[in-house]
């Protein structure tokens, strides 16, 4: 029961939990650890007592960010919908748990505080609901974009009898500065290309910067359409949103693509007699440091602001307790993208351009 509209639930008893066994007992008392038969409907966090009255509110904690997370691959598809029910079962009973379909990688992710933690929420998983899933490595949200410009053209005919298909344009290819997204301009002069195909022209653009010329999506990048022609019969949206496409498939490639990396912000609490050692892990992870300060609040406590790529956190959580006796634990936000290049880019590229074979 919470808030003051308690809910009302008659309970089969009391036990005593001694291992794995439950031993029926009298009445439980505020802080002792009970479990109460057939109450199923009660979420952590609630307050639960006797009488009519609904009883007052304990306030709890927030439950800790994660630090762990871990891909999912489910071993038999029919499964499917019975996990999401069944994962969203397993954060209300433990609310340190979380679970999430990224919309970047398009991949399920448990989230939790360390690997035992969601090696025992899989077991959970398995033992109460039948399903098994693998564990997968988590993929970055690796993005793409360009260092210089270019003017293509790109050309779209068909004629297989009837009417046919024709679209013909020249766009500019332009990079944007880092977090400026897509932009869409025109230059027509003369009708070249009626109006009414402009944003068809936009669309095929569009179409393609969803995997540019190293697999992944494309940002900060401008298309102007400069010049092109149209059949007054066989031109329609289609054919110019075709021609787009293959203008930007043809150009794309020429215009110096750079692989870009997700940085994270990452605040790191550590006792003070540790902060050195930490301060010798961050740029292992190709990490680099902020600055230091005293933790509000925890005398001999430090907080460290640094930079580190998305890719080289998802173990730091182990390597920070080791170094800290179990103790530190960090906070990580997304904060920018930054150019990726060399022998760590070619395998990034490769990689992926291997699992979507």
């Amino acid at each position: 029961m919470s808030g003051v509209f308690p809910v009302v639930h008659r309970v089969s008893g009391v036990f005593a939990i001694q291992g794995d066994e439950y031993v029926k007992r009298g009445p439980a008392r505020a802080s002792d650890v009970v479990g109460l038969g057939r109450l199923d409907s009660i979420a952590t966090g609630e307050t639960v007592g006797t009488g009519k009255k609904a009883p007052q509110g304990v306030e709890t904690p927030p439950p800790p960010q994660p630090v762990f997370v871990t891909g999912l691959g489910i071993q038999d598809r029919k499964d499917e919908v019975k996990l999401t029910t069944a994962l969203g079962k397993l954060c209300e009973e433990d609310p340190s748990l979380e679970a999430e379909h990224s919309r970047e990688t398009h991949q399920l992710l448990l989230k939790g505080q360390g690997e035992m933690h969601l090696r025992v929420a899989l077991e959970r998983l398995k033992r109460k609901y039948s399903i098994s899933v693998d564990r997968v490595r988590r993929q970055v949200p690796y993005k793409e974009t360009i260092r210089k410009s270019v003017e293509i053209r790109g050309r779209h005919k068909k004629q297989s009898g009837g009417h046919g298909q024709f679209g013909d344009v020249v766009i500019e290819i332009r990079p944007q500065p880092r977090g400026a997204g897509f932009a869409f301009s025109e230059e027509i002069s003369g009708g070249v290309v009626p109006k009414q195909f402009f944003p068809s022209v936009e669309y095929g653009a569009l179409d393609y910067l969803n995997k540019g010329p190293l697999g992944f999506p494309v940002v900060d990048v401008a298309v102007t359409l400069k010049d092109g022609s149209y059949h007054s019969v066989d031109s329609s949206d289609m054919a110019f949103r075709a021609a787009a496409r293959l203008a930007m498939s043809e150009g794309m490639p020429q215009c110096s693509p750079v692989l870009l990396e997700p940085i994270m912000a990452v605040s790191i609490m550590v006792p003070s007699d540790a902060t050195a050692r930490i301060n010798g892990i961050i740029p292992q992870r190709r990490g680099h440091i902020l600055g230091f300060d005293a933790r509000s609040g925890w005398p001999g406590w430090d907080v460290i602001e640094a930079h580190i790529p998305a890719s080289e956190i998802e173990d730091l959580i182990i390597e920070l307790r080791s170094a800290t006796a179990g103790v530190g634990t960090y906070h990580a936000k997304f904060d920018h993208l930054a150019e990726l290049s060399g022998k760590l880019a070619d395998e990034v590229v490769s990689e992926h351009a291997e699992a979507a074979a």
